[in-house]
């Protein structure tokens, strides 16, 4: 099978923005296995003190427990979360590196054409407007090759 010509080996294009973005999910992965551990935490206890008999031993047990939980939950799912978000905000950190690296170029004058993204990335809409604003820029630039055919004649004779 071929590889597709624009496939990025790289996911972390712009490691400064995925990574906060990810820590942001990281974050809120782990308030809610906190979350997670104290209610199962209080709805043991709350078992526990309704239990006719061996309420006493699963009370002594229940501390440890929601920690137990907790870390087993920390260390099964948050790397799990880190890999999944790097890979969803590739697919946003991948354009804006790439409009960035066009906006560059057409500032520096070269001769280029539209910009364009891979088809599974976000920000089409953008790609879009960035192609409509730049238009007139791109359409004003001198080919930096002319055919012979079309070269200046070189000036003949004495001034």
């Amino acid at each position: 099978m071929a590889e597709r010509p624009y496939k990025r080996k790289i996911k972390l294009i712009k490691p400064r923005l995925q990574l906060r973005m990810v820590g942001t999910f990281v974050a809120l992965s782990a308030l809610g296995f906190l979350l997670q551990a104290l209610l199962v935490g209080w709805m043991l206890s709350e078992l526990a003190a309704t239990m006719p008999s061996g309420g006493a031993y699963l009370m002594a047990t229940i501390p440890k427990l929601p920690i137990e939980i907790l870390l087993m939950s920390f260390g099964m799912f948050l790397p799990l979360t880190f890999a999944v978000g790097v890979l969803v905000t590739f697919r946003i950190a991948g354009p804006i590196y790439r409009f960035e690296q066009f906006l560059k170029a057409v500032a520096r004058g070269e001769q280029l054409g539209p910009c364009r993204i891979r088809k599974s990335d976000q920000l089409h809409e953008l790609c879009d407007l960035i192609n409509e604003a730049t238009e007139p820029v791109r359409r004003r630039q001198v080919p930096l090759k002319q055919d012979e055919s079309e070269a200046a004649p070189l000036p003949t004779g004495t001034p």
